[in-house]
């Protein structure tokens, strides 16, 4: 049974498409970056299901980023997501508590959904939404409904068992053909969401995915596309930290050294520590800096 895949579906007489997600190398890599506690993990897990989802309805070579602000115990959540369903995330909260909450509404107080897309080509777009709702995945669909006018089903689901941990997520949104046929009471979007709803957790996390989509939908005409893989990584490099210090006083770095004996630099997202000494401080600012085979 394939986890790590993301299923794109349509619905041929319904207008309507569909998305079905599962992780677990990909979550678990995220889950080992840090320490988050059980609540947080939960999090994650239903934003990089999210952000894969979205990620797939990008019809160009770019990224998403789906970020959560707020002033609750959480103050920052994030997964970036490209077009090659490349994942990566990273959450911060105030780990002075001895406990975090376990309502979505209060580790996110005051929150704000923020999703960026980013293409390769073209300008940027930033669209944002108040996380006023109980669950992300309800947040979710407001936001496509306030945005873009688009009725949609979002469902995200989590496991963790063995401290090792399974993220799963669903997608229906009604297709666009015009400004008058985008209401859901033009197609079958209904029907379909009621459906949608009936998936238990020991389907969704257990059997094959062309299983789960035709108890789901036997009676309906799916046309099901080749699965795309999913995976963690990140895109930190040495060299991208070298072009970070190159932008600082060659002075103040090499003070820096001189005290601590190298600068380190760490990766937010997949915690990967970078150390330069004052040699690779002169040769960042000659323009010289390679680093040596088998080296990262």
């Amino acid at each position: 049974m394939a986890f790590d895949q993301l299923h794109r579906y349509i619905f041929n007489k319904a207008n309507v498409r569909g998305e079905m997600v599962r992780l677990e190398a990909s979550y678990q890599a995220i889950l080992d970056s840090y320490h988050y506690p059980k609540v947080i993990q939960t999090l994650l897990g239903e934003l990089m299901a999210a952000t894969s989802m979205l990620t797939a309805t990008l019809k160009f070579e770019g990224d998403i980023a789906i970020q959560i602000q707020g002033e609750g115990a959480l103050s920052y959540a994030v997964i970036n997501g490209t077009h090659k369903q490349e994942l990566r995330g990273v959450a911060r909260w105030d780990e002075t508590l001895e406990e975090l909450p376990k309502e979505f509404s209060e580790l996110v107080k005051k929150g704000v959904l923020v999703i960026t897309i980013t293409p390769e080509q073209g300008e940027r777009y930033q669209g944002m939404v108040a996380l006023d709702k109980p669950t992300l995945a309800e947040c979710i669909e407001g936001y496509f409904e306030q945005s873009e006018q688009l009725a949609t089903k979002v469902i995200l689901r989590t496991q963790m068992k063995n401290n090792k941990g399974k993220a799963c997520g669903m997608f229906l949104q009604v297709l666009p053909t015009s400004s008058q046929t985008t209401n859901k009471a033009d197609t079958d979007f209904d029907h379909l969401s009621t459906l949608t709803d009936t998936i238990k957790d020991e389907e969704l996390f257990e059997l094959p995915a062309e299983e789960i989509l035709h108890r789901l939908y036997h009676q309906d005409d799916l046309e099901l596309y080749p699965a795309n893989k999913v995976v963690f990584k990140c895109n930190c490099s040495k060299e991208r930290s070298a072009t970070a210090l190159s932008g600082l006083s060659k002075e103040e770095l090499l003070d820096i050294v001189a005290k601590d004996g190298d600068i380190k630099m760490n990766c937010q997202y997949c915690h990967t520590e970078y150390s330069f000494d004052a040699i690779d401080i002169e040769s960042i600012h000659a323009g010289t800096f390679n680093i040596p085979v088998g080296q990262s």
